[in-house]
């Protein structure tokens, strides 16, 4: 595809805010993902001079890169792309909360904090509908379970289709607190997806079938079986091997009777309590285990998703969600 200059105005700008995500719930391995409020957020700006630069504020500060190459401006390329248009000259300021390599989506809320951006930069210009951002947003990641809480907010089920990828939001029960265990180890997507086998055992496969159904039942509506439905056999235990301390604590914490399980690839934890005391007993037992530290945040379901703030001259917007 021959790709044209895209007729954005220069000066134009928005803003972009992206939820924090925990993928797989346990059982519900590449399949189930919810939001948490814990953000990420972007300001964009359209420039004269080709190229992108980035400024990174609070995570990443230092370590990213701050050229074309950051995944938040590969991603702005990307949807650009997809429709026809080069990336525009760009100013990118980002304040970043979520932890890298730690289990809690920061790559998914990059590559969703990038196309979004782009959908704003883009407004009157194209229409980019929340499945054409799906779509896009999972051609980077490569699976959908992460990118479409952080684009839709709540708990989502990803699936694929010859159409593409499809999701389904659903509303949390309101008694449901996350609490996410954070250590000072990363870990790595790639080596954690590598330590899965190619086939598992069929009576492992029901049981996970069954656990991610009334997973689902729990989170929406039954909070009180959520020990029961966090149970998984399909991926956690191939791991643990190597993120030792996060095998232990989980299994401390749910000898404790506290839904534990690991948060996306690792290594941080994400508790599903069924109240907010139960969330304060789990805080509990980790300030009082063995071992290295463990940060503890308490935090809500992001209902919103991802939102965009377009600025344009001389006029006040305000946030717009996907839904």
């Amino acid at each position: 595809m021959t790709l044209s200059a895209a007729p954005v105005p220069l000066g134009r700008s928005v803003s972009v805010r992206v939820p924090a995500t925990s993928a797989n719930l346990g059982p519900g391995f590449d399949t189930l993902g919810l939001a948490l409020s814990l953000y990420d957020e972007l300001t964009v700006t359209v420039r004269e001079e080709p190229g992108a630069t980035v400024q990174v504020n609070g995570v990443g500060a230092g370590e990213v890169p701050t050229d074309a190459s950051n995944l938040v401006v590969s991603a702005i390329r990307h949807a650009f792309g997809s429709y026809g248009f080069e990336l525009p000259g760009l100013d990118l300021i980002a304040h970043n909360s979520i932890p890298h390599g730690r289990g809690l989506g920061s790559s998914g809320a990059a590559i969703v904090s990038g196309i979004m951006a782009a959908r704003g930069l883009l407004d009157g210009i194209v229409s980019i509908d929340a499945r054409a951002l799906l779509a896009i947003a999972t051609e980077i990641e490569g699976h959908p379970d992460n990118v479409a809480p952080a684009l839709f907010g709540g708990l989502t089920i990803a699936w694929t289709t010859p159409e593409g990828p499809q999701h389904k939001k659903l509303m949390v029960h309101r008694g449901v607190s996350p609490l996410v265990c954070v250590p000072q180890s990363t870990m790595s997507t790639e080596l954690a997806r590598s330590l899965y086998p190619m086939s598992v055992p069929h009576e492992d496969a029901i049981f996970n079938v069954s656990r991610s159904a009334l997973l689902i039942a729990a989170l929406i509506q039954s909070p009180e079986l959520l020990l029961a439905a966090t149970e998984d056999k399909l991926h956690q235990s191939y791991r643990a091997a190597a993120m030792p301390e996060t095998d232990a604590l989980i299994a401390e914490l749910r000898s404790h009777g506290l839904p534990a399980v690991v948060s996306g690839a690792g290594p941080s934890i994400l508790l599903l309590c069924s109240d907010p005391a139960q969330r304060l007993d789990a805080a509990a037992v980790v300030a009082a285990h063995d071992g290295s530290p463990w940060q503890s945040l308490m935090l809500a379901v992001d209902v919103k998703g991802a939102t965009v703030i377009p600025h344009p001259v001389g006029a006040l917007a305000q946030p717009t969600a996907l839904t």
